[in-house]
């Protein structure tokens, strides 16, 4: 049988939203802080950036699927080094998606094109390679380590997508701890309305699971601690869970939800490209035998909208993964009417709402460094620039 997951991606990269309580603005009751001029931009474009990983000195390394290079920047001198070169070789990576900071000033590259994860020294040279398909330990099932997140003891955390594909409507946020090999569960998390479509005969099947747009869907991240921090889209409150499991539930924050029109729907077509379009996995097993392959790409912007299911509104925000910055606090972006400039929740760790920040036009958070923000603009050509800023 061969399984394609459609959007259902890496941190499940879906997008919901809808707007702050009184339509597409923010709660009055709420502040709305802006983000400010970027302190540093490093001017050549990327296709795309999910992640950006800051060493000690202020430099960042990048990984690039699209444009499939991993680089290290100097954004002050505006500067960079390209790391490693496209191959399947040991010191070759294709579609390298993003790159995680690991104890003892190391790197991991997760390398989507040649199937595997691969950690970086401290002078990023290439070492350790391992499959990122795995079988659990304990349920023999296949797991999917595309990492959403890494705890400063370098244990893994990632959505168990394979679930997914399976026809459940929530997914496990699994712990794997690369060390000892052993993964444990923090809870589920709902992810997003899917429709199915099944082709081929009966030895050769091929059933495709595609993500409905815009349909609710929670949303999660991990602190530097090991906290793992959950957006419900039920009420949207927030949920954190400690390293023992124990959670602290925040109070539901109200909102308004925003009635999905032609807008909204090219907005959200609009709005893939971010994230590199299209999400893909497919599993294929011959004769016992399976491989697995995923690859970013594929959308298309003259996409046909109606061929969509559409829900009547959005929900409260995005369904892709909460960064969470070094004070401990997790960013949760917001859908708006289209047209509207991006913001942010900013939540605390006990779950209550501490502030809302508006970012410019076209721009959204891709990581945290010491006491700094990084974010992506999306240009007119629909090329990303990495801006820094300080951390409000």
């Amino acid at each position: 049988m061969r399984i394609g997951v459609g959007a259902i991606g890496v941190a499940v990269m879906v997008a919901a939203t809808a707007a702050c309580e009184g339509g597409a603005g923010v709660g009055e009751d709420q502040v709305v802080g802006q983000l400010g001029q970027p302190e540093a931009v490093y001017p050549e474009p990327f296709a795309v950036v999910s992640t950006v990983r800051e060493f000690d000195d202020g430099r960042v390394l990048v990984a690039d699927p699209l444009g499939q290079v991993v680089v290290r920047l100097d954004m002050d001198a505006g500067t960079a080094d390209t790391i490693g070169k496209v191959g399947e070789g040991p010191d070759e990576y294709r579609q390298p998606d993003a790159v995680w900071p690991l104890p003892g000033g190391r790197t991991l590259l997760v390398d989507l094109g040649n199937g595997r994860l691969t950690v970086l020294g401290p002078d990023l040279e290439f070492g350790e390679t391992r499959p990122y398909a795995i079988r659990d330990p304990d349920q023999g099932s296949l797991l999917m380590v595309l990492p959403q997140g890494v705890d400063d003891r370098g244990r893994l955390y990632f959505p168990d997508i394979m679930a997914m594909g399976g026809g459940a409507d929530s997914m496990p946020i699994v712990r794997l701890d690369l060390e000892t090999g052993m993964a444990d569960s923090l809870g589920l998390v709902k992810g997003p309305e899917t429709s199915r479509r099944t082709t081929g005969g009966p030895d050769s099947q091929r059933e495709e699971v595609s993500a409905i747009p815009l349909s609710p869907a929670d949303a999660w991240g991990v602190s530097r601690d090991g906290r793992v921090v959950i957006a419900r889209s039920g009420d949207y409150h927030l949920d954190w869970i400690a390293d023992d499991g124990t959670a602290t539930s925040g109070p539901p924050v109200p909102y308004e939800p925003v009635a999905i029109g032609p807008g909204e729907k090219v907005e959200w077509r609009d709005g893939r490209s971010e994230i590199g379009g299209g999400f893909g996995i497919e599993a294929t097993d011959i004769n016992g035998v399976m491989t697995i392959r995923a690859t970013r790409g594929g959308a298309s912007d003259d996409d046909d909208l109606d061929r969509y299911q559409w829900p009547d509104v959005m929900p409260a925000f995005y369904g892709r993964p909460i960064p969470v910055d070094g004070l401990g606090r997790a960013w949760v972006r917001r859908h708006r009417e289209a047209g509207e400039a991006p913001v942010y929740d900013v939540f605390g760790g006990s779950g209550e709402r501490e502030t809302t920040v508006e970012l410019g036009m076209g721009r959204r958070v891709v990581g945290f460094g010491d006491r700094k923000l990084y974010a992506v603009r999306m240009d007119e050509y629909g090329l990303q620039i990495l801006e820094r800023y300080a951390l409000p």
